[in-house]
């Protein structure tokens, strides 16, 4: 049983122009609404792979109202967590012209006392057997910053696997109850064993510090297009991604994520996880907007990934 959890989730809105001019009226494609949020991607993930799971997520008004029925359409489970307020919605611009792409993200609405403790109340509440949680995004206003060491704690308390995709004093909280695995970038590695930066050759042993330190099993590294390293206490592992033509970023982490978890869940060893995620994220870019992979894409992908790193080296 596979639960994802989304404090923060959006209406993703994502549209095409020929190019952005200040002051300009600008003719914009039609927009595409997608639902959005890092917990709500990776149950999204997890579907198009195949399997199963349940999305909870807070929700709020008219746009709370649209980011249930588009969750309905991707024909995933879900719970929500009534709030007062409007759920967020989000924007993304591609210039055609020049293939960049602006991301334009909103704070998310402010949650009172009592939502607060609904969200964890909610947790608690489940009577199933939970195998992971993965939680994943930004903290909507109004929740404290230990909110994910709460949660941390409470996954220990239950023998749940936390799967913890977040930043900043959060993720540092939450990683000071200790988690299962996490998936930082490069910098926020380098935040979280206190240095301004890491070489190439100093990111095993920097990920290797914090599981030795106990804060977690499995440290995933993301490194952009050259993919990402997988840290165990039983050694590392680097898997390139595979050369593409890059559309879209949006949802390409949740989309390493949700892959991951997916392998988890089949009983597949480390090696097999890293590589699934590498496929899924990077398939994650090659379609515009906010639309994540398609599964033949990351199939495909992963086919290429096999062939060149044939031998497992973590089990």
């Amino acid at each position: 049983m596979i639960y994802t959890l989304t404090l923060n989730p959006a209406v993703d809105v994502s549209m095409t122009v020929d190019r952005l001019v200040p002051e300009h009226k600008l003719h914009c494609s039609q927009p595409q609404y997608d639902a959005g949020g890092g917990g709500i991607n990776v149950s999204k993930a997890i579907h198009r792979l195949g399997g199963k799971s349940i999305a909870l997520f807070t929700s709020g008004g008219s746009t709370g109202l649209r980011l249930q029925e588009l969750v309905e359409q991707e024909g995933i489970n879900y719970q929500i967590i009534g709030i007062e307020a409007l759920t967020r919605e989000c924007f993304v611009v591609t210039e055609t012209t020049t293939n960049q792409q602006f991301r334009f993200g909103t704070p998310g609405p402010q949650l009172s006392a009592g939502e607060v403790a609904s969200c964890l109340s909610h947790l608690e509440t489940i009577s199933d057997p939970v195998d992971y949680l993965v939680v994943s995004g930004s903290l909507p206003p109004g929740l404290p910053t230990d909110f994910y060491a709460q949660i941390a704690r409470f996954a220990k308390s239950r023998g749940i696997r936390l799967v913890l995709d977040a930043a900043g004093e959060p993720l540092q909280k939450a990683l000071d109850e200790g988690v299962f695995l996490i998936k930082p970038n490069l910098g926020e590695l380098a935040r979280l064993v206190g240095v301004e930066q890491l070489e190439t050759d100093q990111i095993s042993k920097a990920a290797h510090e914090l599981i030795g330190a106990g804060k977690c099993e499995v440290v995933v590294v993301s490194l952009g297009p050259r993919g990402a390293l997988l840290t165990t206490a039983d050694g590392h592992e680097l898997i390139q991604a595979p050369p593409v033509k890059k559309l879209s970023t949006v949802g390409a982490g949740d989309s390493v994520v949700g892959g991951m978890v997916y392998a988890l869940s089949q009983g597949k060893s480390y090696a097999d996880m890293i590589r699934q995620g590498v496929a899924c994220g990077t398939a994650a870019t090659m379609n515009p907007g906010t639309e994540l992979f398609q599964l033949t894409d990351a199939e495909n992908l992963l086919n290429w990934i096999n062939q060149q790193h044939p031998q497992l080296l973590l089990s």
